[in-house]
């Protein structure tokens, strides 16, 4: 049974968990030094979050959605109100930017013209989140070599292609911001197997 850490664990790099749905993930997340832990305004009802919520400390709360909506995401923000908001809707940057809080841009490495999203965005976005939609995407050379231009330039989370085995070499060769990987589902109440989220954040440890 994994319980969480009496002292926060230091990670070598930011990281953010998504879709987090339950407090186990919550609490061992945050136990194991994640900084921003994201919660779907769109699914999870207000209630579990604000349990969530409660038990959460030192953390940055990231309020993700994919509404369309300017008037919905200003709601959501009002009722959860996080600390990020990340959203996918990039047409939409400059009137989401009214909600005051910084923004983390969601886009799909493999549909996106990630050079020119990127740069027509940059202005109003403070990370970018690179996910892909294609379920069988890995880490090629290709792709570390398209990453890096785009980490140099632009403030990026990676959050595909990543495993135990190669994080820290991913640290090595691209300039990211952070690494985001996903929240699971428990097996029941309380009860989660963290192996595979496990296995990355202690490969991320620090040293020191």
């Amino acid at each position: 049974m994994i319980t969480i850490q009496d002292k926060v664990s230091m990670l070598k790099t930011t990281v953010k968990i998504s879709n987090v749905t339950n407090l186990s993930d919550a609490r061992y997340c945050a136990g194991m030094g994640v900084e921003l832990i994201g919660f779907s305004m769109d699914d999870l009802s207000f209630e579990k979050y604000k349990e969530m919520r409660g038990w959460l400390s030192g953390v940055q709360i990231v309020g993700e959605t994919e509404s369309e909506s300017i008037l919905e995401i200003m709601e959501l923000k009002e009722t959860f109100l996080p600390d990020y908001i990340q959203t996918s809707n990039w047409q939409n940057l400059s009137e989401i930017k009214r909600a005051e809080l910084p923004i983390i841009l969601k886009v799909d490495y493999a549909k996106a013209d990630l050079p020119a999203l990127l740069r027509s965005t940059a202005q109003e976005v403070d990370y970018f989140l690179i996910e892909n939609s294609d379920e069988f995407a890995h880490l090629d050379e290709a792709a570390i070599s398209q990453l890096d231009a785009l980490a140099f330039q632009y403030p990026v989370i990676l959050g595909f292609g990543l495993s135990e085995d190669n994080v820290n070499e991913v640290l090595e060769r691209i300039p990211l911001k952070g690494m985001a990987l996903k929240g699971g589902e428990e097996l029941k109440p309380g009860q989660r197997d963290y192996a595979e989220l496990m296995d990355i954040l202690e490969a991320l440890e620090s040293e020191d």
